[in-house]
């Protein structure tokens, strides 16, 4: 800043107020300032900011280390929402649900003097560190998991897989299966429960359910198993990607979709529409979730001790090529 000052001809004081906006200073004034910094090459110092004023203007997210397209497009949309605010954003991810891995991620943002965190991992289980930290740093989930002092923002995953399931029974199938997450995910639990609430309430048979780790190949695994039981014909696969597997697996086994078995997936990532058959899903509003994370994280830290309710986002049922009425023999 003093190296600015002196190409500039002005103080040290006068090159503070130019960069920070401050309105006392002159448009000319200005203007030398910003040529200054141009021809010096000069870049705020965020350790500095921190130091003199309290305040980072970052938020740290934790997320696991994958490429799975709903964890990549909600990042995006915390980073678009948080860049409006005029925030920065800084990512830990973790290869693992452990809560020590997710414990080190939570203390790498921490000691980068984040000002929030937002958690897209669930916390299977909260550790006396886990609260600490979140006790200290404003912090909101977007899973449904919580600590004692997290706030909530998440998508309606019961809904989700309600509107799948009542598509299928509305098409006339007796009844559906399911390729369900990882159970130490929420949203797999969640999705999980919604779909054996809407058989329960129809009186239809609840089929054994099927697990996969959100990987199309575990999807293929468990395509080939549902394409070798004559009576499957429809079945609601808890992601996209998934769903791509079993319908790669039942083509293999000639078990055509959607003549003999309707999908359904969750996501609607951008494949969706352009595979063959063009996926039936779940639309979840990853931009819509991700700014509405932001904004809750940023009252937040506005005011710590202000009482919020949780946040909910809606799902969509999006219909396409995959699904079709049931087969009357």
């Amino acid at each position: 800043m003093t190296d600015v000052a002196r190409v500039a001809g002005v103080s040290a004081q006068t090159v503070s107020r130019a960069l920070a906006g401050h309105p006392n200073v002159q448009e000319k004034t200005r203007a030398k300032v910003l040529a200054a910094v141009e021809q010096l090459g000069y870049r705020k110092n965020n350790a500095a900011r921190v130091l003199s004023s309290g305040r980072s203007r970052t938020i740290g997210v934790v997320t696991l280390q994958t490429s799975f397209y709903s964890r990549t497009a909600l990042t995006h949309g915390i980073e678009r929402a948080a860049q409006e605010a005029g925030y920065a954003v800084s990512a830990a991810t973790t290869a693992s649900l452990d809560t020590s891995a997710i414990e080190s991620a939570m203390l790498r943002l921490a000691d980068q003097h984040v000002e929030g965190m937002i958690l897209a991992v669930p916390l299977i289980h909260v550790s006396r560190q886990i609260e600490q930290l979140t006790g200290a740093v404003p912090t909101i989930t977007v899973d449904g998991s919580r600590t004692s002092a997290t706030e909530v923002v998440a998508v309606d995953q019961s809904l989700a897989a309600r509107l799948a399931t009542r598509h299928l029974l509305d098409l006339g199938h007796e009844t559906v299966w399911h390729v369900a997450g990882p159970r130490a995910w929420l949203d797999a639990s969640s999705r999980s429960q919604g779909w054996r609430a809407v058989l329960e309430g129809e009186g239809r048979v609840v089929p054994p359910e099927l697990e996969g780790d959100w990987s199309p190949e575990s999807g293929y695994r468990n395509g080939l198993i549902l394409g070798r039981i004559p009576d499957v014909t429809a079945v609601f696969v808890a992601s996209d990607e998934m769903a791509f597997g079993v319908i790669r697996a039942l083509h293999e086994l000639g078990r055509r979709v959607p003549d003999d078995i309707s999908v359904v997936g969750v996501d609607d990532i951008a494949l969706a529409e352009y595979c063959s058959p063009s996926l039936t899903t779940v639309a979840q509003p990853f931009a819509e979730m991700g700014a509405l994370a932001v904004a809750h994280l940023m009252r937040y830290i506005a005011d710590p001790d202000a009482a919020m309710e949780p946040a909910s986002v809606e799902p969509s049922l999006v219909v396409r090529a995959s699904t079709a009425p049931a087969r009357r023999v």
